[in-house]
């Protein structure tokens, strides 16, 4: 019985130590730093410009007017490459840049695949968006370890109701 315990936690351990060291070892500020300023003033603007529900998604590129109809600021700033507004399994949102850590150009975007993963259009990159936090799970991005760099979103406030920053 003791011997089963001690080898129980040196399994626990080991695979604590391995979890730990994985999730250090992700690079996710490969990026330029750039301004992050997405205010929703209301539920009402969350509801209509939010996500709602788990695997929802949402894009946000202010020099190209994405959403369309979306009322963007002057001081509304969206990333390097935009924003990439998520709903996870459990129903939070989360946020991450658009453009691809391996690419660092702008231009070059993710988008959600058939898979429900981020892919990169150019190297073929995925990340797990809904789950590990924009953490790579294929090509060049795994190989080096560069994740999707990840913002901060406050939800439910009065005023604003939800902001999403740097």
């Amino acid at each position: 019985m003791k011997k089963t315990r001690h080898i129980s936690r040196i399994l626990l351990s080991a695979v604590s130590a391995a979890v730990l060291s994985s999730c250090s070892s992700i690079d996710d500020s490969r990026l330029p730093a750039s301004p992050v300023n997405i205010v929703f003033t209301d539920v009402g603007m969350w509801n209509t410009y939010g996500v709602g529900g788990a695997l929802d998604t949402r894009t946000f590129i202010k020099a190209d007017r994405v959403p369309a109809n979306f009322p963007y600021a002057l001081s509304t700033y969206t990333g390097y490459g935009g924003i990439l507004l998520v709903c996870d399994l459990t129903g939070n949102p989360v946020v991450y840049d658009l453009a691809c850590p391996v690419e660092c150009r702008p231009e070059t975007r993710v988008f959600i695949n058939d898979d429900l993963k981020a892919e990169c259009p150019v190297c073929h990159s995925t990340y797990s968006v809904f789950e590990n936090y924009g953490h790579p799970l294929s090509g060049t991005a795994a190989q080096r370890g560069y994740g999707l760099q990840h913002y901060h979103i406050s939800v439910g406030g009065s005023s604003p109701y939800a902001i999403i920053t740097r």
